[in-house]
């Protein structure tokens, strides 16, 4: 591998792509060669603020080209990163940034109505203010097994932990991302997904950054707003979540869409039928879904050749340096050069996670085919014991998302005082479905003949979206 640390990689850009378009944000133009300037000078600001190698600055801000070079500029003075998830309210992040001891947090008022301040002695820095412009260029120097960033678990089943990991883990894991998904020197990409999670920060940024690809950040998902840039912009690479495919097909008609090449997307759940029609119906020649998580960056792939059925049912084949086992009770294990240095200040959970043979227990139940292609099944925490027999959400869920009616469906297990438990599915109807009266009676119905009794949910509520996270996951605790 041709750099040790993140900023050496990001800084190469420079030399490597020159004049050519790094990011579009607005009416907002950066080369890579105004990029890097832009992140060395953001680097002098930090160190006359009295950032240290070996702090932590955190980021709690949306996509945009602020947040890139807030980002890169931290660990170009050395310093450890801290994406902060903008959905999380202020509490929650306060609880996060000063569990990681950031000693400065960089942040945006006012999106999505909310003012993000900073906890207590810890200063807050405008984003958009002039901070990031006003440093002495500096590049500290780093080993590629420095700590580059701790991003915190999404929470959605307990309070997030941050998990480390280290420059050369992350060069190495999306250097094989970008040859997975075909990304290419001059790709426009629009990132849709937040720069807060593995998926828009390392997929996403570092991603380009390897290859020389344009980033487009779009800080809130609008549709009219994607399918305009699109045109516009000439996008080439849109990775994101199945809602976003979904939307995109639906919306479609009459916009120039010839550009796009490359999608990217990850679930548990993806029918098939999606996975076709992208293919036919939109000009995506490369279709890639992976597995992965904070923990671990991606661990497994799709590749090319893949049938829809494999693309849409599996999540591909482990990535080069990575293994993955079935354990006796179906939960997924994952070890190679990619699982995190551990959790921040939290040895006990690092253990219970981590097992002595260097095993990732990741919480994900899974199933391996004889040609190594992982399916994952549902989630330990989320599976649920239906007089005796283990049912689990995500293979439901499957089932239902095959009712023509249904557009999203998620399924949790709630009491029954005969069977303990039972399954509540939580339904989202297609457009024009509600018109035809489809009833909670007939979904259940269609569900018997279809699956094993104790598999089929008790009860259905229809809802007019389900709680998502900002990386499309349905935020399960908040349905219960």
């Amino acid at each position: 591998m041709q750099w040790d640390t993140i900023p050496q990689m990001v800084l190469s850009a420079s030399d490597r792509f020159g004049d050519a378009e790094a990011v579009v944000d607005g009416s907002l133009r950066l080369s890579f060669t105004e990029l890097a300037d832009r992140i060395r000078v953001a680097a002098g600001a930090y160190a006359a603020k009295g950032i240290e190698k070996g702090d932590r600055v955190a980021v709690w801000a949306p996509n945009s080209a602020e947040w890139i070079i807030a980002a890169f500029g931290a660990m170009t003075a050395g310093a450890v990163l801290i994406p902060v998830n903008t959905r999380f309210k202020t509490d929650e992040a306060h609880d996060v940034i000063l569990r990681s001891g950031a000693k400065a947090v960089m942040v945006q008022q006012g999106f999505l109505g909310q003012e993000f301040t900073a906890p207590r002695g810890v200063p807050a820095i405008d984003v958009k203010g002039d901070f990031l412009s006003c440093g002495t260029p500096l590049v500290r120097e780093l080993s590629g097994t420095d700590i580059s960033d701790i991003i915190f678990t999404s929470g959605t089943t307990g309070r997030p932990k941050g998990a480390m990991m280290n420059h050369r883990q992350t060069l190495r894991a999306y250097a094989e991302w970008c040859d997975l998904a075909g990304l290419r020197e001059g790709d426009r990409y629009l990132m849709v997904n937040p720069y807060f999670h593995t998926f828009g920060y390392k997929a996403g940024l570092v991603a380009c950054l390897i290859r020389g690809a344009t980033m487009l950040p779009v800080p809130v998902f609008d549709i009219d707003r994607v399918l305009e840039l699109v045109a516009s912009e000439k996008i080439t690479v849109l990775p994101g979540p199945p809602t976003l495919y979904h939307s995109l097909l639906a919306a479609r008609e009459g916009r120039d869409l010839g550009t796009l090449r490359v999608a990217v997307t990850g679930a548990a759940d993806i029918p098939v039928e999606l996975v076709r029609r992208m293919k036919n119906e939109l000009p995506f020649e490369t279709i890639m879904t992976g597995y992965g998580l904070t923990e671990a960056g991606t661990v497994t792939a799709s590749r090319p050749g893949d049938s829809f059925e494999d693309i849409a049912t599996t999540v591909g084949t482990p990535c080069d340096g990575f293994e993955v086992r079935i354990a006796d009770d179906g939960e997924v294990l994952v070890r190679g050069h990619g699982v995190m240095q551990g959790y921040l200040d939290d040895p006990v959970a690092t253990a219970e996670t981590i097992d002595e043979d260097g095993w990732l227990h990741t919480g994900d139940l899974g199933t391996l085919d004889e040609r190594g292609h992982l399916r994952i099944v549902g989630r330990k925490k989320d599976m649920f014991i239906v007089g005796g027999f283990n049912a689990y959400p995500a293979e439901i869920e499957g089932f239902l998302l095959e009712h023509p009616a249904v557009r999203q469906a998620a399924v949790i297990g709630v009491p029954d005082e005969r069977m303990g438990q039972v399954g509540k599915a939580f339904v989202v109807l297609r457009e024009g479905a509600a018109g035809e009266g489809v009833s909670a009676d007939d979904v259940i119905a269609w569900s018997r003949d279809r699956m094993a009794g104790y598999k089929v949910p008790r009860y259905v509520e229809f809802l007019d979206e389900l709680p998502l996270n900002a990386t499309g996951k349905v935020m399960k605790d908040q349905l219960r």
